[in-house]
């Protein structure tokens, strides 16, 4: 990895370089998308099962897997599997519970009433990809704060294997979150089947869950149609060491997020020009052993940087600026820094809270925003599938006391038949 010293600018000039990781869409892909979209939404089930034929391989006979089936998965699965799905539940359903909002209201004595009334919504969609790209821990990120908002009815689409049989990791993940139905299907035409709903697949009102750039351009498509959790880009990881941080973990912990993408980006900023040297080394000597070593080694060489800075200020305003979707602080007292960091996705905090134990066991929501877009976002959490509604409830005699107000604000906005709502109540 390069190794850059900040000075103000040469740092800030990665940034841009990573700005051009989120370029335009290729249109033969967007024209491709919406053409089955098109199809899907004209044709229904008959398109999905040929478009799963074309990309897929292969289209089951019957593209719903049961609730018994998923029991029957759950329990195919290795044991030391299963329990290890069941302990990470455990994390998840208990952080995210905490995020659970409530209804309210509130009474005055001049007989007011105004409130809101919180409910989950009534079906989410759930993309989990199969082949390589197969992440159980996908299944329990999206549903288990669905669950816990009090949506009615979850439905996963996963593709299936060549053999026309679901991922058994995935079905087992979908058994333990309680996702109430799943069906066989993949790419863009799963997404749209689920926006505009088919005979055997329900419409839904938001789809969430990671997917290929088909997947992803669907749902950016059929944004207003349905609801989305967001558009994600390339997996991105920031790491902030002092002196005190240990080179070997924080070689580990920037190739874990390589490896997932020749377009992930991992950067290391330290105060300590011998932690930086010393990470390029067991960088060399770790990725030897190391199964996506190839994608890694382009990952860090287009997109990884280690940045040596004057002091923790700097590091700190760089990462506000970039605003990761990981952020780790291998640093001596990493409490401390808790209220100086306002932009990132997740932050990981000591040398022994690394990103992979965010990804699959803490209980912290692993869909998370990337390309700086945690400025604005938030992880996917409990409040990604409610909806509020406000209500209010006035006397005519605390109307009438309010009536000019509201009179006069229509009138001005030029809003009479407004202004006329008011004043034929008191005529």
């Amino acid at each position: 990895m390069k190794i850059t010293k900040a000075n103000g600018k040469a740092e800030y000039a990665l940034i841009e370089e990573l700005k051009k990781r989120s370029g335009e869409i290729d249109v033969k892909i967007q024209n491709a998308v919406s053409d089955i979209i098109k199809n899907v939404k004209e044709v229904g089930d008959e398109a999905v099962r040929e478009y799963t034929i074309r990309f897929d391989g292969h289209a089951p006979r019957n593209i719903e897997v049961t609730k018994q089936e998923l029991d029957e998965y759950l329990n195919e699965v290795e044991p030391e599997f299963r329990e290890a799905l069941f302990n990470a539940h455990k994390n998840i359903f208990d952080f995210h519970k905490r995020q659970a909002q409530q209804s309210w209201l509130t009474t005055q004595e001049n007989g007011i009433i105004m409130g809101q009334r919180v409910r989950g919504l009534n079906r989410v969609g759930i993309y989990v990809p199969g082949g390589t790209a197969a992440y159980p821990s996908s299944v329990l990120m999206n549903a288990i704060p669905a669950k816990i908002a009090g949506v009615k009815e979850i439905i996963m689409v996963t593709p299936p294997g060549k053999d026309g049989k679901p991922n058994p990791n995935i079905m087992a993940a979908a058994a333990v979150a309680g996702v109430d139905k799943v069906f066989l299907v993949g790419g863009a035409q799963a997404v749209a089947a689920l926006a505009y709903g088919t005979e055997k697949i329900p419409k839904v009102d938001k789809i969430v869950g990671p997917g290929n750039i088909f997947v992803a351009t669907a749902k950016k498509m059929l944004y207003g149609v349905v609801d989305i959790d967001m558009v994600a880009g390339p997996s991105e990881i920031l790491i902030v060491a002092d002196k005190t941080a240990v080179p070997e973990f924080l070689a580990a912990d920037l190739m874990s997020q390589a490896e997932h993408d020749i377009m992930a980006s991992a950067i290391l900023l330290t105060t300590s020009e011998t932690v930086a040297r010393a990470t390029t080394k067991e960088i060399e000597k770790q990725i030897k052993f190391l199964e996506r070593q190839e994608i890694i080694e382009q990952s860090l060489t287009n997109y990884g940087e280690i940045i040596v800075c004057e002091n923790m200020e700097q590091a700190i305003e760089f990462a506000n600026v970039l605003a990761p979707e990981h952020l780790e602080m291998c640093v001596e007292n990493p409490l401390q820094y808790i209220g100086k960091i306002d932009n990132a996705g997740s932050v990981f905090l000591g040398n022994y809270s690394p990103e992979p134990l965010g990804d699959y066991y803490a209980g912290p929501n692993h869909v998370l925003p990337t390309s700086s877009t945690a400025r604005f976002f938030s992880p996917l959490s409990v409040d990604s599938f409610i909806k509020k509604s406000s209500f209010i409830y006035y006397t005519e005699d605390e109307l009438a006391k309010a009536k000019d107000d509201i009179v006069l604000l229509a009138d001005t906005e030029g809003l009479t038949a407004h202004a006329n709502s008011i004043k034929v109540r008191f005529e």
